[in-house]
């Protein structure tokens, strides 16, 4: 369908080929209402961040998320092809098949990485990173890329990173 529309129309050959339609802009000006509210409410809170640790994001995306699955349960919500135009017999995806000598493989190379790479810089890197992430607002990308040039992998350098800020644990807000 959208071929069809796409190429038979020339809806393509314009910038904006709903320009000047009245519901357009209806729909628009309601958006944007609702992200200033969106704002507020968030500012009302004492910002992003206070928010977070509020768990405010956490409780909208999971109410956002019952409701729209609501919807769509009751039919309120039409989903082409789920809810509404579904084909009757079942369909059975392919499964994945991985290689088993995929990670016999991925051992090795890490192995030979790490024997084969400058030890002593890659721990001298990941020091600097970590000096670097217990000051506040300190830059750390020039310290990741020294890290990752002298091949420090991206778990160590994960790990590097943890062992001053530790694991965010988001609050579970009921």
């Amino acid at each position: 369908t959208q071929q069809v529309i796409a190429y038979e129309s020339g809806v393509t050959n314009t910038v904006d080929p709903l320009g000047g339609s009245y519901y357009v802009e209806h729909l628009t000006n309601r958006i944007e209402r609702q992200a200033y509210e969106y704002f507020r409410k968030i500012e009302e809170l004492g910002g992003v961040i206070p928010a977070i640790e509020a768990g405010f994001f956490q409780r909208e995306i999971a109410d956002a998320a019952y409701r729209y699955q609501k919807e769509i349960d009751e039919k309120r919500r039409i989903i082409v092809g789920v809810n509404e135009f579904v084909e009757e017999e079942e369909v059975k995806p392919p499964i994945l098949q991985m290689d088993p000598e995929g990670e016999r493989r991925q051992r090795a190379r890490l192995q030979k990485l790490r024997m084969e790479r400058d030890n002593e810089r890659v721990g001298q890197t990941l020091a600097a990173l970590q000096e670097a992430a217990r000051q506040e607002n300190a830059n750390l990308m020039p310290y990741i890329l020294d890290a990752v040039k002298a091949y420090a992998t991206l778990g160590e350098i994960t790990r590097a990173l943890k062992a001053v800020w530790g694991t965010w644990q988001e609050p579970l807000i009921i």
